[in-house]
């Protein structure tokens, strides 16, 4: 829901609960694939998890060839995250909805909007201006 508000009508957002990891829902995911531009992966695992799957079998049946579809894995990052809560935890991974948003945006090449989505987030939560350079 948050991502669709920071997003305009201009960019459809959908949201599909894959549910499982293993077996992959091979045919929702082609059918995803082959309705979007952008296909973007969340998920609470390190890199090769879900979204490596996806990428992989999105290779394998040809979706990447083109160049038509653009996807892009979010996981928790290779390094070490403080504790704290849930919320903290997935901002400093960035996987909170103003990432998810900020990456669909920059991806339908709108990066400057990108760069506002997580700079108002950050001025709403502590005041700070994020760098250009860190949005995926």
């Amino acid at each position: 829901e948050e991502v669709e508000e920071a997003c305009d009508e201009e960019v459809a957002v959908s949201v599909v609960d894959a549910r499982f990891m293993k077996p992959l829902d091979r045919e929702l995911l082609l059918e995803v694939a082959d309705a979007h531009d952008v296909l973007i992966t969340v998920e609470e695992n390190a890199i090769g998890g879900f979204g490596s799957h996806v990428l992989q079998l999105l290779a394998l049946e040809g979706r990447l060839d083109s160049g038509d579809l653009k996807a892009r894995p979010m996981v928790i990052p290779d390094v070490f995250i403080e504790q704290g809560s849930q919320n903290e935890q997935y901002e400093e991974a960035g996987l909170n909805a103003h990432h998810i948003a900020a990456t669909v945006l920059r991806l339908v090449g709108r990066d400057q909007e990108a760069l506002q989505v997580v700079n108002n987030s950050n001025v709403k939560r502590a005041g700070r201006v994020a760098d250009p350079t860190t949005i995926a």
